[in-house]
């Protein structure tokens, strides 16, 4: 048998319920963080929502360490797929259009999924290390996704190089930015590199504030025009 004929054989039926439990415990998990937050997720309490004694989740989720990096992964990817979505959808030289998806994509998750944008993007949990192994990879597709926007529209010509004020980046910076661009690729010029960096803390920025309910509750009754508007300040920083 080769090598691609085993890749392609099929979960036996043991497989596919292991599958299916996993994602069930990662939907309970999911339910649980809403109601009770990340620091008080418990697999007891996702075991007895499953109806199965919690010896029987260890055999899928050994801890609570386990269950929130499953979640952390579930909810990076859920949002990388929504991002990927609402970019792509759009033409391939429409690279202002791109940047403004890409950021509204992540406020529509965001509010829609507040719990899971906090385990993402807000205070750490205690007690508890994301293995950088298993959560780099999903963690890091949306701001791959918006460097790739800001890359391609300078290859293409789109990109402009110099916007006031002009930037002169620190020595160390500068090799910070290399260092970024020869591990990625890319050909756009570290001082839009080092604005696109100012636009993506600022994207992420507005969204909590939003989220987190940092503005007050009568301070910005326009939330979508305000969004918006920050959205073409930043479009207007990195030169789209």
């Amino acid at each position: 048998m080769t090598s691609a004929e085993t890749k392609a054989k099929p979960p036996t039926p043991r497989e596919r319920a292991r599958t299916r439990t996993i994602a069930d415990i990662v939907r309970l998990g999911r339910e649980h963080l809403a109601v009770h937050g990340a620091a008080a997720l418990s697999l007891r309490a996702v075991a007895r929502d499953l109806g199965v004694v919690s010896s029987a989740v260890y055999r899928y989720v050994e801890n609570r360490d386990e269950l929130l990096t499953l979640l952390l992964i579930d909810a990076y990817n859920e949002l990388g797929d929504e991002v990927d979505a609402a970019v792509d959808a759009l033409p391939a030289e429409d690279f202002a259009g791109q940047f403004r998806a890409l950021g509204n994509a992540v406020r529509w998750w965001a509010l829609r999924e507040p719990a899971s944008y906090a385990l993402l993007f807000g205070s750490p949990v205690p007690g508890y290390q994301a293995p950088g192994e298993r959560t780099t990879g999903p963690g890091t597709r949306v701001i791959l996704k918006l460097v790739s926007i800001f890359d391609a529209a300078y290859r293409a010509g789109a990109l402009t190089a110099e916007v006031p004020p002009a930037v002169v980046l620190p020595p160390k910076l500068a090799e910070d930015m290399v260092n970024i661009r020869t591990q990625l690729g890319l050909a756009v010029p570290d001082a839009s590199l080092a604005r696109g960096v100012l636009v993506w803390t600022s994207v992420f920025g507005a969204i909590s504030f939003e989220v987190f309910g940092q503005y007050g509750a009568d301070t910005f009754a326009a939330r979508d025009e305000l969004f918006a508007h920050q959205l073409g300040v930043l479009q207007g920083v990195v030169g789209l």
